[in-house]
């Protein structure tokens, strides 16, 4: 058995969580939340590919992956839109209705 495209790919992972992490430790505290908005989308394309592995209709072990990618960035998009909505409300005066407009 050749373990090559397997050791490439933990190489691979494991180059990716050491360098995220490095990165992360050195954005400034006031910024996390931004980027953590700006991530929805990176999540949207692990949704769509994620869909994409689900549709080929490849092995069980392959569905089951691409299931829990589903789910993962689901969980992911939607918390990143609560904390995006929680950070855009602490902008707000305490008076201002939602939907209202200034005139």
């Amino acid at each position: 058995m050749d373990y090559a495209p397997l050791l490439l790919l933990l190489f691979a992972f494991t180059l990716a969580v050491f360098l995220g992490f490095e990165l992360i430790s050195k954005v400034p505290s006031q910024l996390h939340t931004p980027l953590m908005s700006g991530s929805n989308a990176i999540s949207g394309i692990t949704i769509v590919g994620a869909l994409l592995a689900l549709s080929s209709g490849g092995s069980a072990y392959a569905q089951w992956i691409g299931f829990a990618a589903v789910v993962f960035a689901t969980i992911n998009v939607v918390g990143g839109y609560l904390v995006t909505d929680r950070m855009l409300a602490m902008f707000k005066k305490k008076g201002d209705s939602k939907g209202g407009t200034d005139a």
